[in-house]
């Protein structure tokens, strides 16, 4: 009888080590994923080659440049950060436009009706930490 018990109990242990449940549940995890076509990805540009980009008018006319690229929790839209004006960081001022109204063309940042005397008259951007 004592043999049996022995056995039982190493089956008892093995048991608990060969097939392991998880007895304390976590979250529940609602993550929902979605398939991308690479494809339609070779068309567009990355953040790290767009910010630094020249922006130009219609004209030609340098008007600023991309100095960095933000996306907020709520909105769907991405935001550029524009630094116009100034000479080696002094005087610039940073202005925000939605990424949507920069267009690409000729591997160029094109701001269409954009003088840099209308992004110095929109509101000042300022980083926070």
């Amino acid at each position: 009888m004592s043999n049996f018990k022995s056995i039982a109990m190493t089956a008892f242990i093995l048991s608990c080590f060969v097939s392991p449940q998880a007895f304390a549940q976590g979250a529940v995890q609602t993550i929902s994923l979605m398939q991308v076509n690479p494809t339609s990805l070779a068309t567009g540009y990355r953040a790290s080659k767009v910010v630094g980009s020249t922006v130009l008018n219609e004209a030609g006319e340098t008007v600023g440049s991309i100095n960095d690229l933000i996306i907020t929790p709520s909105d769907k839209v991405p935001y550029a950060v524009i630094s116009v004006g100034g000479f080696l960081g002094m005087g610039t001022k940073y202005v925000v436009v939605a990424a949507n109204t920069l267009e690409v063309k000729d591997n160029k940042m094109l701001l269409r009706g954009a003088t840099k005397e209308a992004l110095k008259a929109l509101p000042s951007y300022t980083y926070t930490n």
